[in-house]
């Protein structure tokens, strides 16, 4: 899991990593043992993480059409 800076948790290093803890994250989420403070917050970081997957996805997505077209072109991240 990401180290978290003083402003929240850290971004995932990457799609696997985010989808790592958010898979841990909707196990604890679901097993009911979590106190009411917390889980806003996780349910929070949830949604963090799972923008951060589509946002992922969604920019692979876009270079496999590209690539489907026929024009190959560089692939750069955003956030990288």
């Amino acid at each position: 899991m990401a180290t978290a800076s003083k402003h929240g948790p850290a971004a995932p290093a990457s799609y696997e990593a985010a989808l790592q803890e958010l898979e841990q994250l909707v196990a604890r989420l679901e097993s009911g043992d979590m106190p009411l403070e917390q889980l806003l917050t996780q349910y929070q970081r949830g949604a963090e993480l799972l923008t951060f997957c589509r946002d992922r996805l969604e920019a692979v997505q876009a270079q496999v059409k590209v690539l489907d077209q026929g024009v190959l072109t560089t692939w750069t991240s955003d956030e990288q």
